[in-house]
C-alpha cells in the first residue's frame, strides 16, 4: 500500500499511525510528502536519503558531507481557486524544478578556495525567476563575485537532449553486488501498450482528463474495497488503454492489468507547458521522448540498454514520452499529474496488478491495525 486516497484512509485530526517500510531498490536522496489535501503546502514534506550497503561499492569516493535541497512550488491565490477551470497563474515568488523529479548531484571542490554562486532558473516560462544559493569554502578567501552565470537558451530541443543525455551508468553497482546494467529491459517483450492523452476541457469542475476520463474521488480507497470485495466502489477497465473520441467523463478510473506483465506507456502532451506525470510504486525505464506525435515508427528511436528508471517523467509541449515497466508489484498504484491543480480536478487514475494468487510472496496481508473508512469501517475481523 501507498498513501494516495485510493488505496488508504486518511489519518484524522489529533490521531497518528506509524508507517513501517522497506527500502531496497534504490540508493540516493528522495522526497517525502502527504498526499491529501493541501498538507504539503503547509509545511509537510522533507528529504528521505537512502544510503548503499555497507559492502556494496559507490563509483566515487564517501563525500566529505551531504545536503539535501528541496525546492517547491508556492501559491499566493486562495485555494479554492483550483475549483474552477482557469489556469493557475504563475506567481512573481514561485521557485519551478521539473515537477517532481529528484536528482543527486556530486560536487568536487577541488577548486581554488572562494565562494561560488548556486544557481536555479524556471524553464518554459514567460518569465524566467531565477534564485541564488552560495557554496562557501570551509577556508573561503573571499565571496562570490561578478554576475550570475545566465541560464541556457529556453529552447525545448537544449532541455530535451540534455534530458537524453541523462544515462545509466552499467559499469555502477546498484543497491544489489550485481552491475545496474543486469536486467536488460530492451530485451523483454512488451505484453500490453497503452497511450495517455491529457485532456483540457470544461465538465462542471472537472476539466482535466486521462484518455478521456477525469477521475472522481470515492469515499471507500479502491485497495480496501479490492480486499474485502466490497461492490459498487469502482469498476475495473472503467479507463480505456488509448484515448477515444467520446466526450471527457467523469468516473473513478481503474485499469485492470495482470501482474508481471511488461507494459509500454506513451504520455503525449499537446499543450504548450511542460507536463509531468508519477506512478507509485513502480520505477519505469524512459526509452524515448521526442517533440512532436508519437507512432509504432517511434519506437525506432527508443533506448533499450542504457535508459534510466524514473518514478516520474516529464513530457515537453507537444511532445511525447514513453516508458517500460514490468508491473511486479501486486497492488492499486495510481498514476496522476505532478501538476497538484490538474491532480485535484480529475488528471489520475489506478492501475489494478491483479492476480488470483493469495500467496505472500505476491503481497502482504493488510494489517491488523489498518486505517479503515467509507464501507470498509469495522472490518478488521479477519485483518493479521
Amino acid at each position: 500500500m501507498e498513501c494516495m486516497e485510493g488505496t488508504t484512509c486518511p489519518i484524522l485530526p489529533g490521531k497518528n499511525y506509524t508507517y513501517a517500510l522497506q527500502v531496497k531498490d534504490q540508493i540516493g536522496t528522495f522526497y517525502y510528502f502527504p498526499s491529501l489535501g493541501f498538507h504539503k503546502a503547509a509545511g509537510g514534506f522533507g528529504g528521505i536519503r537512502i544510503s548503499s550497503r555497507p559492502l556494496i561499492p559507490v563509483p566515487f569516493p564517501p563525500p566529505t558531507d551531504d545536503y539535501t535541497v528541496l525546492i517547491e512550488d508556492w501559491y499566493k491565490t486562495n485555494h479554492n481557486v483550483t475549483d474552477t477551470p482557469i489556469k493557475l497563474p504563475i506567481g512573481d515568488n514561485v521557485y519551478s524544478s521539473l515537477v517532481g523529479q529528484s536528482y543527486s548531484v556530486l560536487i568536487m571542490t577541488n577548486q581554488p578556495a572562494k565562494d561560488y554562486y548556486i544557481v536555479v532558473s524556471s524553464r518554459f516560462t514567460l518569465k524566467v525567476l531565477t534564485t541564488t544559493g552560495v557554496l562557501h569554502y570551509s577556508n573561503s578567501v573571499g565571496p562570490v563575485s561578478g554576475p550570475i552565470p545566465s541560464a541556457p537558451a529556453p529552447l525545448i530541443s537544449w532541455s530535451l537532449r540534455q534530458a537524453r543525455a541523462i544515462r545509466t551508468n552499467l559499469t555502477a553497482s546498484g543497491p544489489r553486488p550485481n552491475p545496474q546494467g543486469s536486467y536488460h529491459y530492451g530485451m523483454v517483450k512488451v505484453t500490453r501498450e497503452g497511450k495517455r492523452k491529457q485532456f483540457e476541457k470544461q465538465i462542471k469542475i472537472k476539466p482535466y482528463a486521462v484518455n478521456n476520463a477525469s477521475f472522481y474521488p470515492v469515499d471507500t480507497p479502491l485497495k480496501l474495497a479490492d480486499y474485502f470485495k466490497i461492490d459498487g466502489v469502482y469498476k475495473p477497465g472503467s479507463i480505456s488503454d488509448q484515448p477515444t473520441n467520446r466526450p471527457i467523463f467523469p468516473v473513478t478510473s481503474v485499469l485492470q492489468v495482470d501482474y508481471r506483465a511488461f507494459v509500454e506507456i506513451v504520455f503525449e502532451n499537446w499543450e504548450d507547458i511542460l507536463e509531468s506525470w508519477h506512478f507509485n510504486g513502480y520505477s519505469s525505464f524512459v526509452v524515448g521522448m521526442e517533440i512532436g506525435k508519437w507512432s509504432p515508427a517511434s519506437r525506432k528511436v527508443y533506448n533499450l540498454n542504457v535508459a534510466v528508471p524514473r518514478c516520474t517523467v516529464h513530457v515537453y509541449p507537444r511532445s511525447w514520452t514513453a516508458i517500460y515497466v514490468a508491473l511486479e508489484n501486486v497492488g492499486m498504484w495510481n498514476m496522476r499529474s505532478k501538476l497538484w491543480e490538474r491532480q485535484y480536478l480529475g488528471q489520475q487514475l489506478y492501475m489494478r496488478v491483479y492476480t488470483t494468487s493469495t500467496s505472500l510472496r505476491d503481497e502482504y496481508q493488510i494489517s491488523k491495525n489498518a486505517l479503515l473508512c467509507g464501507k470498509a469501517s469495522g472490518r478488521h475481523k479477519g485483518l493479521l
